[in-house]
């Protein structure tokens, strides 16, 4: 099953809003080697809402192609249409996904049984229902993975959304991280699991510590600005955004080359 250190990917894009299909698969390339665990390409750190069908389905086909089955690929295919959900798992699936992450319809508000309905219609179709194996939980609410634990099991696979409590989320009944962090330091956050499987806790504890001002740095804008003018600074990618995301402001800026800094990866 999914654990370790999954990354959330950035969509690396040129200063026309254009996907570096290229850049995309060279960062691909470059975390694997960095010890990244698997890649989750489009979702919302990979600017999914604002890329057009025809681009989210390429993302994931490079994204694939690029992993070759070193790490699993978990592929975005989240829609306030279960329609269009449906036909981006259907896709993701003939790709050669290992998964989907399919996010909870946020703006039309369905029920608790229009949830269930929704989730239901695409397992329907692209899988069966023994395939919904896990979820990614980002409300940082550390008693949510022991209840969770309690009533699914613990083969239910449950990943982290929250870089800043990965240590206590693993101690709860957690197997992994949906990192957004990692685009960055996929090393040292690949190291923080590692260690933490091999029993050496307080080396967690003490990754986990370092990498806590990048981790705030990350969300101190709307992510995935942040982060990527990060990755810009190792010159990995370049800044851009689509908008409505707009270029991060100088003080972010400042805030994460400092934090970037700290942690070790700029001199």
């Amino acid at each position: 099953m999914f654990k370790g250190s999954l990354v959330a990917l950035i969509t690396p894009m040129r200063a026309d809003g254009a996907i570096d299909e290229r850049g995309f698969a060279s960062f691909i390339d470059w975390q694997i080697q960095q010890g990244t665990h698997g890649i989750v390409p489009v979702g919302t750190t990979g600017e999914s809402p604002t890329l057009s069908h025809d681009e989210h389905k390429r993302v994931v086909e490079i994204a694939v192609e690029v992993a070759r089955g070193r790490v699993p690929v978990i592929a975005g295919a989240g829609s306030n249409s279960t329609r269009e959900a449906i036909e981006l798992a259907a896709h993701a699936k003939r790709a050669g996904a290992d998964a989907t992450l399919v996010v909870t319809p946020y703006y039309n508000k369905p029920t608790q049984e229009g949830l269930f309905l929704h989730y239901s219609a695409i397992a329907d179709a692209v899988a069966r229902h023994p395939n919904i194996v896990g979820v990614k939980d980002a409300t940082a609410n550390l008693a949510r993975p022991l209840h969770t634990r309690r009533a699914c099991g613990e083969a239910f696979c449950q990943l982290s959304g929250e870089d800043h409590t990965v240590v206590p989320f693993l101690a709860a009944g957690g197997h992994g991280c949906i990192s957004v962090t990692a685009n960055v330091a996929p090393r040292l956050c690949s190291e923080i699991h590692l260690a933490w499987q091999e029993g050496r806790v307080a080396d967690a504890i003490g990754l986990q510590d370092r990498l806590l001002p990048l981790h705030d740095a990350m969300f101190a804008e709307t992510s995935p600005g942040p982060v990527k003018y990060a990755a810009s600074l190792l010159g990995r990618t370049a800044p851009h955004c689509r908008l409505p995301l707009a270029p991060v402001a100088e003080a972010t800026a400042a805030r994460v080359r400092a934090a970037m800094a700290e942690v070790g990866l700029l001199n």
